[in-house]
């Protein structure tokens, strides 16, 4: 039996509309200019608190400024709290909720690898219905490290015990994260990444997840 492990935000879910909207809300309370939606994709990718760091030198924080930690603690804490209940503009890309039941009939065992906070990642899977979709779920809290380490995606193989196959990713930090741990990497090129598709080093590209399971089926065949 393989196992294939997943990105999160960016590859099977589109929720940069709502982390603007959470992260804008912050903002809003300290009458400071709100992100654009490309500014928002761009910060996405290394976790909350980075989004947030990001979020703050937009607005003219200085990181090396004296109050800054503090500060960041705060907006953290907000901004946390806000991302573990706010879905509502938040989509799943066409076509994956059936291709991971397709990959689960195929005998795929499933897990997911993400910067995002454990408990906003179980509030979102619980939202779409995927909450048992994963046999192992590693959130950018659940070790010290977080991705591009790659101590998380092999936590996340070393939970579903089976033969690792492929991470699934969106990202230059996925790939860096997948190269970083061994592991054939197939890109979703229609998420949030910053650099040219063949910048980035996969052994597969896809931009509709319904050519995911032949993808994965002749990976698993060349191996």
């Amino acid at each position: 039996m393989s196992a294939i492990v997943f990105d999160l935000d960016g590859t099977l879910i589109d929720s940069a509309p709502d982390i603007r909207i959470i992260a804008n809300t912050v903002l809003g309370k300290r009458d400071l200019p709100p992100l654009t939606m490309t500014q928002t994709r761009s910060f996405i990718g290394h976790g909350a608190g980075h989004f947030v760091a990001q979020m703050m030198a937009a607005n003219g924080f200085d990181r090396a400024s004296t109050g800054f930690d503090a500060t960041h603690a705060i907006l953290l804490a907000e901004f946390t709290s806000l991302y573990e209940t706010t879905f509502e503009a938040t989509t799943l890309y066409p076509g994956v909720a059936d291709t991971l039941d397709i990959l689960a009939g195929l005998g795929y065992r499933l897990g997911l690898c993400t910067n995002k906070p454990a408990l906003a990642t179980q509030a979102v899977l619980k939202h779409f219905g995927l909450q048992d979709m994963f046999a192992a779920v590693v959130g950018g809290d659940t070790l010290p490290e977080k991705k591009p380490d790659p101590a998380p995606l092999k936590l996340a193989f070393d939970k579903l015990g089976a033969g690792a196959h492929a991470y699934v990713g969106d990202s230059e930090v996925d790939a860096d994260t997948a190269q970083a741990a061994g592991i054939p990497f197939a890109l979703f090129t229609e998420g949030y990444r910053k650099s040219p598709v063949d910048a980035l080093p996969h052994m597969v590209r896809f931009d509709d997840f319904s050519a995911l399971p032949g993808l994965m089926q002749r990976l698993k065949g060349a191996a």
